[in-house]
């Protein structure tokens, strides 16, 4: 009998925790962080479409802004990008790439432009527009090309 009131108790409270962390979406760019809303507007000719709100056991853990151009970068919940992915046809901004990656990618790969940037703990992944992938530390020193 014990056991059914604590297996009852804890699914309320898991559905609790699950209710709590649900997503949120908005067509408001006034939802994100200062500093995300000044990195869009000095970075970006798009306009925010759409802001996802990811939430972990009820506090907000990323924003992820999709640009009326289809460009899609995330942010942390302080309003830091972390990651940005524009169309093929189009170039990640220069200002949000540090200058060795864009000097080493203008000379080893002529005619490439960055369409995704991934800034990880130990440094950059960069995505080209000819698919190929490569890792720099975080000073912006190439370490390899990646699958």
């Amino acid at each position: 009998m014990m056991k059914k009131y604590l297996l009852a108790i804890f699914a309320i409270i898991g559905f609790a925790v699950f209710a709590q962390a649900r997503d949120t979406y908005s067509h408001d760019a006034s939802v994100l962080p200062k500093a995300a809303q000044t990195t869009i507007a000095n970075n970006f000719k798009a306009k925010v479409s759409v802001v996802k709100i990811d939430k972990d056991f009820g506090r907000i853990s990323e924003y992820e802004a999709i640009l009326t151009d289809g460009t899609e970068i995330s942010f942390d919940r302080d309003g830091n990008w972390d990651n940005v992915e524009v169309n093929k046809s189009a170039s990640v901004p220069s200002s949000l790439i540090p200058e060795p990656i864009r000097v080493f990618v203008n000379r080893n790969q002529k005619g490439q432009r960055i369409v995704g940037v991934d800034k990880e703990r130990h440094g950059y992944d960069i995505e080209l527009s000819n698919g190929i992938d490569m890792k720099f530390d975080k000073d912006g020193n190439f370490l390899r090309y990646d699958d």
